[in-house]
């Protein structure tokens, strides 16, 4: 499997033509060319978008003031650094995608399962980044007009014509990238990574001159203090934070192997990603509450979302703050949004469906959802919603790590991967351990899940202090109840590393 040419690769007779294609077969020497400086711009990349800008916003609300909210954005992200690492392993050592690692606790069928959870999430991301970069460039055309291009609301799409041209011209730019692969995704996470990083620290020198200081809310006080407005519930406060901020990369988390299949070697993908993910996006959290504690005082009230605020500024500020906005957006929705998805959906029908194609299959996806009409009902339960997919995604990183690691010892069989009749296709590709799993350490969660959405009034106290750590709960009830429920591995397995 080592196709040291990287020349086109036929299907070896003895994998079944509906759990192999290129895009899922192990990657060649040829093809891992990414090091760590790559690894650490992609995350950067990542890391510098809208949501991250808000993270901040959502703790601040929530009673902390802005340090406290900052720190716990870092330890949520160095928390979440372990099983990315953890996965990520598995990727860099036998080249695989995530979808084809799953086979291993899920069995050949049953993996499809969990692989199409975390990319129907993905989707929805998607849709919503689209929209967000099809937003800057509409404020674009019209700070530069001033206002020409606004028009009557189009019926059913709820948006006008402009509103719409923008979101699909914002589209078509994936559909460049979708076509070109990861290789391409490669080159533009590494182009815009220094760009980004300095459009961020102009923004926060830019609010601190025009606001002669941060301003008001880096000086207000934590609720929680003595005779605050939440005084003593600093700890259910925190902890429920920190979930959501786990949730926030939960699902990178688990696909992360689509990335460090190409790594040149363990090392590459685990430093770059230990020096691209913690300290970046505590930093953008805080250029995100600094800025906004500055526009109180520029603007007279608190401007958080950032398409509102480049609006804002006027002249040819608002040009290159939106143009890097939507740059950033671009960068973050090809990485973690559409990658997954794609390889989910080759994975569900190999032969027929290969990466490229999984990745238009997104980008459709991202349009029939209409994520201007989402955000409009969900987008104030941004923290519910990241909490509620960790409760979903945890149990499967905790099966995961508990299958590769500590059950296989990190030795799988490559060839049974691709073969029902191999030992990852027994009981007709279900392994029920696995499923099973997932099942019982996704249901603690859910009382919780629907009493914080709002779909019921109440639910008992415990349901609550759980759903407040959905991922661990997940993740540590999921990998106990597999390791539980698995056989041992047999002694005589051969692992054949495609490294």
């Amino acid at each position: 499997m080592d196709n040291t040419n990287n020349q086109p690769m036929t299907k070896p007779s003895h994998y079944d033509g509906d759990l192999w294609n290129e895009d899922l077969a192990p990657t060649s020497k040829a093809t891992r060319t990414w090091g760590w400086k790559d690894y650490a711009a992609l995350w950067v990349a990542m890391v510098v978008c809208v949501p991250t800008y808000l993270l901040s916003a959502g703790l601040v609300s929530e009673g902390m003031n802005w340090y406290q909210a900052v720190i716990t954005v870092l330890l949520g992200n160095i928390i979440v650094l372990v099983p990315m690492m953890l996965i990520g392993h598995a990727g860099a050592k036998y080249g695989l995608p995530f979808p084809v690692l799953l086979r291993s606790a899920f069995g050949t069928k049953g993996a499809k399962i969990p692989a199409l959870a975390r990319g129907l999430v993905a989707c929805g991301w998607f849709g919503i980044n689209t929209w967000v970069g099809g937003s800057a460039i509409y404020v674009i055309l019209n700070s530069i007009s001033g206002d020409a291009f606004v028009g009557q609301t189009l019926p059913v799409l709820g948006i006008d014509i402009t509103q719409t041209l923008c979101f699909f011209a914002f589209w078509a730019m994936h559909l460049v990238f979708i076509k070109h692969g990861t290789e391409s995704i490669r080159w533009l996470e590494t182009f815009a990574a220094p760009f980004l990083i300095l459009m961020g620290l102009a923004l926060l020198t830019w609010a601190y001159i025009n606001a002669g200081g941060f301003g008001e809310m880096l000086s207000t006080p934590s609720q929680f203090v003595e005779g605050g407005a939440k005084e003593g519930q600093f700890w259910s406060a925190f902890f429920a934070g920190l979930t959501s901020m786990v949730g926030f990369w939960a699902t990178m988390a688990l696909n992360i192997p689509d990335f460090t299949r190409f790594a040149k070697s363990q090392k590459d993908q685990m430093l770059g990603q230990a020096i691209g993910l913690p300290l970046p996006m505590a930093l953008f959290a805080f250029i995100g509450v600094a800025v906004t504690s500055a526009t109180v005082t520029i603007y007279g009230e608190a401007i958080w979302d950032p398409v509102a605020l480049a609006g804002r500024m006027g002249g040819m500020g608002v040009v290159f703050a939106l143009a890097a906005l939507a740059l950033a957006t671009l960068t973050t929705n090809l990485a973690a949004n559409m990658v997954a998805p794609a390889y989910g959906f080759s994975n569900m029908a190999p032969s027929k469906i290969s990466f490229r194609m999984g990745g238009y299959i997104t980008a459709g996806i991202g349009v029939a959802i209409f994520p201007w009409k989402l955000l409009e009902t969900a987008g104030g339960y941004l923290f519910t919603w990241l909490t509620g997919y960790s409760a979903l995604l945890g149990p499967i990183a905790g099966i995961l790590i508990a299958d590769y690691f500590i059950l296989r010892k990190s030795t799988l069989n490559i060839d049974a991967l691709f073969q029902h009749s191999g030992e990852y296709g027994a009981n007709n590709g279900w392994n029920m351990a696995g499923v099973a799993a997932l099942v019982v350490g996704i249901l603690p969660n859910i009382p919780g899940f629907m009493h914080a959405a709002g779909f019921v009034d109440s639910v008992p106290a415990i349901f609550d202090t759980l759903y407040a750590y959905a991922w661990f709960v997940g993740l540590i009830i999921a990998s106990v109840v597999y390791l539980l429920l698995s056989n041992r591995v047999p002694d005589t397995i051969q692992a054949r590393s495609a490294s």
